[in-house]
């Protein structure tokens, strides 16, 4: 296992649309398995590829407390959703901001798992928004391009900065 280098916005790496996973081997196992190093390193609740810079439909989520429930989504569909709900939201590719974000409440998701066998779930809270969120930048979309012109711009300038400083 390794701990993959995460991309930060505003890179425009973040914004390339993730193909679907063609066949779930032992590439994309490992894949997986990196991510959710990566994720829990860092440390966050959820991760796409795309912030790891693997442009391929791949997800991990770990919403528990004990982080012990590691649940990987392979070509992750979003089938249904129910409601509406304002929830804060960060991102690992966004460090350090914070932002309301309104989302479905409950959602109904298909996807393949780490042995290519399909599953469908449905989840509300916390694990609903995530998987939105993560879902999101499998689609080139990050949480913080829902916000005001006027907010974007400024973590925009903001996250400039904090590279120019880690530089």
């Amino acid at each position: 296992m390794a701990i993959l280098n995460i991309i930060h916005y505003p890179d425009e790496r973040l914004h390339t649309v993730a193909t679907p996973v063609v066949e779930v081997n032992e590439e994309i196992r490992r894949l997986a398995s990196d991510m959710a190093e990566t994720m829990y390193a860092a440390p966050g609740i959820g991760l796409a590829a795309t912030q790891v810079n693997v442009h391929k439909q791949v997800v991990v989520v770990d919403i528990s407390e004990e982080r012990n429930r590691l649940q990987v989504f392979i070509n992750p569909e979003i089938i249904a959703s129910e409601g509406k709900i304002e929830h804060e939201e960060g991102c690992l590719s966004v460090p350090g901001i914070y932002e309301n974000v309104t989302r479905a409440e409950r959602v109904t998701v298909k996807a393949l798992d780490v042995e290519g066998k399909s599953f469908t779930l449905k989840v509300d809270g916390l694990l609903a928004i995530c998987i939105q969120h993560e879902i999101d930048h499998l689609k080139g979309k990050v949480f913080v391009e829902y916000l005001s012109r006027l907010k974007l711009n400024r973590i925009r300038l903001k996250m400039k900065k904090l590279m120019r400083e880690t530089l």
